[in-house]
């Protein structure tokens, strides 16, 4: 605290300072909160000050950014705890059994098609996998194809042909879709469709970064999404990564994260409008950069594995029609 260490106990000092400061800005809930803090030797947590203080926690708040201001404190609002994330159940093998013998049930044929796009016949682990996806997940068979289908061709690609991945990695992968909002087949195929580019961009990404011998890794690909979300071009990404090397000597992802964070909080996407913030910086408009000529993001095309997933729907759709019909 700028005016003077805080003395938690049974006694409080009040430095003359910091009185005038408190008196000066007029705000009992500032004054307030600012014997809570000496209470508790500068210690904040908005709901705990809440409690305390019996406001709301948009008052405290409030008032703690006045003392802010004032340099009375120095502290920041904390958010709520994130709610946990909810747990699936423990399905058992007698779980699984009703299911599939259920004829009213979508969920045989998914199986069927699973055990057809991953080769081979499900175990009774992978079954209570897959169910998991189904019914604590909640989404439907079609969209868990996709996300099967995504799967092996993202293992494929990594790993090479004949490759399959494991139904745990599915299950990671089918609650990534979940929470991106890729809960509807609509909204799948949208979401199918970004991922396509973003698999593409990213090659092209790395290619600016000097990086050419193999595919983004999970982290450097969430990097390199939030960028292209944010509307960076390429030779913007570019310079971040040239003046991440001047100072680091090599390539280091937070760094140049936090730079391009930067721009964009000052609404700076192409080197064009950077260089114009940066007058002492001379302007890289004649200089070739490698990569030069990258395309911009465009919609990927479907590959193999999406070809066959859409045939796996339209077989598992039939399925569901032929039981709508039989059961009318």
């Amino acid at each position: 605290m700028a005016s003077g260490p805080y003395l938690p106990g049974s006694i409080l000092s009040l430095a003359a300072g910091a009185a005038d400061r408190l008196i000066g800005a007029g705000s009992g809930d500032a004054a307030l909160l600012y014997l809570y803090l000496l209470k508790t030797g500068g210690q904040y947590q908005t709901a705990s000050a809440a409690r305390a203080l019996k406001w709301e926690p948009g008052r405290c708040d409030a008032a703690l950014s006045l003392l802010n201001s004032l340099e009375l404190a120095q502290a920041s609002p904390s958010a709520p705890p994130p709610e946990p994330r909810p747990v699936a159940p423990e399905y058992t093998a007698a779980d699984i059994n009703r299911e599939l013998e259920n004829q009213a049930s979508p969920f045989p044929i998914l199986v069927q098609e699973v055990q057809r796009r991953l080769g081979k016949v499900l175990s009774t682990n992978d079954l209570k996998g897959l169910y998991t996806i189904y019914d604590f997940s909640g989404l439907p068979p079609e969209v868990i194809l996709l996300v099967v289908s995504w799967t092996i061709e993202e293992f494929q690609r990594k790993y090479g042909p004949g490759h399959m991945p494991r139904m745990p990695q599915i299950q990671r992968e089918a609650i990534r879709w979940k929470e991106r909002g890729a809960d509807t087949v609509d909204a799948a195929e949208v979401h199918l469709k970004r991922l396509t580019m973003l698999r593409d961009r990213s090659v092209q990404i790395l290619a600016l970064l000097d990086i050419r011998d193999r595919p983004p890794v999970e982290r450097e690909r969430e990097y390199i999404s939030a960028w292209l979300d944010m509307g960076f071009d390429d030779d913007a990404i570019r310079l971040a990564y040239e003046k991440t090397v001047l100072k680091k000597q090599s390539l280091n992802w937070p760094y140049m994260n936090s730079i391009l964070k930067s721009w964009h909080e000052k609404g700076l996407h192409k080197v064009s409008e950077i260089n114009t913030s940066d007058s002492s910086r001379p302007s890289r408009s004649s200089r070739v950069r490698p990569g030069a000529g990258a395309t911009a993001p465009q919609p990927g095309t479907p590959g193999e594995a999406d070809r066959r997933a859409r045939e796996d729907m339209e077989r598992l759709r039939a399925f569901l029609r032929k039981q709508e019909k039989e059961g009318s």
